[in-house]
């Protein structure tokens, strides 16, 4: 887990007496790491920081401007992350994260701050190379996530004013992506366990039509988001509508095997969440269901 701060001048001197001491490793000339004075490791970002800096050099207070407080493995990855990249990309996807939680009124997961981080160098790199990475989630994420898909759109908006580079529209689904995720890992950790139950939902589809997921391929990663939008959704009490019955009706007649599967899925979530799920939400898991599947049998 990541905590983040923004660090202001009024309080400075107390977060530097209490936390801030002497640099531990210096990751690049921006950003630099240290030890709190309850050995958690902390990262501190400012422009100049590290510069001519080595181990157990006092840090310089005033050029202090981001503190992210880590636990676990999330320090050594941070670092790995951020120690050849550009102080602007970092506080381009800072501003992005800022303006997501401002927008959707809700606390991230703190692993954004490394995902998002991560997501958005890369694909500034692409840009650069003329390479495009086509969003195969983009039409689920502006029909089921338009909030989240507005923040995406911002997100661009934010990049081209920070950095002065357009990313094309698939890239406002990735961001948004980005978002769903860490609104998962925040807001659902207490109300279910996700883990557990993105599992078991995977095993009723695997036993069912009797399949292995190439767990590394692209066809099991899209299976395995759009089973967190559906859980997601079915949280926030969203689903999947269409006023189409007859389409509902021959969907139902075509695949009948599908949507039994989809049926012991809805099942399986209504006995752990008491949550009911819509004949609309099962028609579209159904089709997932199919098209998955198909794929995996090739």
């Amino acid at each position: 887990m990541i905590q983040f701060f923004y660090f202001r001048k009024c309080k400075t001197q107390l977060f530097w007496r209490v936390a801030v001491v002497k640099i531990t490793k210096v990751i690049n000339n921006n950003v630099a790491s240290s030890v709190d004075n309850n050995g958690i490791e902390i990262v501190v970002m400012g422009r100049g920081i590290g510069f001519r800096k080595r181990e157990n050099d006092e840090l310089e207070e005033e050029k202090i401007q981001k503190i992210f407080r880590f636990s676990g493995s999330a320090g050594s990855k941070f670092e790995k992350l951020v120690e050849d990249m550009s102080y602007e990309t970092i506080l381009t996807a800072e501003k992005i994260i800022t303006y997501a939680q401002e927008q959707l009124h809700c606390e991230l997961g703190k692993n954004i701050y490394i995902t998002l981080t991560d997501h958005l160098n890369y694909a500034l790199e692409r840009q650069k190379k003329g390479y495009t990475f086509e969003n195969a989630f983009l039409w689920e994420i502006k029909n089921f996530y338009p909030q989240e898909y507005s923040v995406g759109r911002k997100g661009l908006e934010i990049v081209w004013k920070e950095l002065g580079v357009q990313l094309p529209e698939d890239e406002a689904g990735f961001l948004a992506l980005h978002v769903i995720n860490a609104e998962i890992d925040g807001n659902l950790t207490d109300t279910m366990d996700a883990p557990v139950m993105l599992k078991n939902m995977l095993n009723i589809i695997r036993y069912t039509f009797d399949v292995q997921f190439d767990e590394d391929s692209l066809s099991y990663e899209r299976l395995v988001t759009h089973l967190k939008f559906f859980l997601h959704r079915l949280i926030r009490g969203e689903c999947y509508e269409t006023e189409d019955e007859n389409f509902n009706h021959v969907l139902k007649e075509r695949y009948p095997r599908e949507y039994r599967c989809a049926k012991q899925i809805a099942a399986y979530v209504e006995e752990k969440q008491g949550v009911p799920v819509s004949d609309e939400e099962l028609i579209y898991l159904t089709i997932h269901i199919y098209r998955v599947t198909k794929r995996e049998k090739k």
